[in-house]
């Protein structure tokens, strides 16, 4: 069921290894939290910043997910605003996790902002570590990659080929950047409406 509301795939070996690290570290939180549905694509969280979750990926970004998959499998409304504005039943359910916010809501985010608290850093710690690792040798590959490799013109104008990354969107208009033969092997689904994500341009030509 997918969960994720919020990342794409590089070409590199890094990302099924990546991936596989999100997916163990998804299992640990639905040991303390069994109602947590399986996430479905591990890689569509990979690479993709979200201004509306307010994280890069981390493990803290990973258990703010786990919050919206919580909320889904409950049927709570967790969110606003085609997913932007996170509300205060996404803060309660953010509380069991072991997330916090301190602070008033943002005026176009909501409790989106949350942190681990204490107790959760204690209790995820193996997990937290070991997703650290894996994360900074996907950030050592994907570096290595752009800086040595030479894309051609497709690069240089913007083109969908190779290994160019393009604006794909859901339904309810949130959009990730990825690579177009990644996207053709397999759905990217959204998990804030459940619908796939799609390239418009393909689409329109289609």
């Amino acid at each position: 069921m997918p969960s994720a509301r919020c990342h794409y795939v590089s070409t590199t070996q890094t990302p099924p290894v990546l991936a596989a690290e999100l997916a163990q570290a998804w299992a640990d939180i639905q040991r303390y939290h069994p109602e947590l549905p399986d996430l479905a694509a591990p890689e569509s969280l990979i690479g993709e910043s979200s201004s509306a979750c307010g994280h890069e990926l981390s493990f803290e970004r990973l258990l703010h997910e786990a919050v919206h998959g919580i909320a889904a499998a409950r049927g709570v409304r967790d969110t606003s605003r085609a997913g932007r504005y996170h509300n205060r039943r996404f803060l309660a359910i953010a509380e069991e996790l072991g997330l916090d916010h301190p602070e008033e809501p943002h005026p176009s985010s909501g409790f989106s902002l949350v942190t681990l608290n204490p107790e959760a850093k204690r209790r995820y710690r193996p997990t937290i570590e070991r997703l650290q690792r894996a994360l900074k040798a996907h950030s050592a590959a994907t570096t290595e990659d752009t800086s040595r490799t030479f894309r051609g013109p497709a690069a240089r104008h913007g083109s969908s080929g190779g290994g160019v990354r393009v604006k794909a969107v859901c339904d309810c208009g949130r959009n990730v950047r990825v690579v177009p033969s990644v996207l053709a092997q397999a759905p990217i689904v959204c998990g804030g409406c459940g619908k796939p994500f799609r390239i418009p341009e393909i689409a329109g030509a289609a």
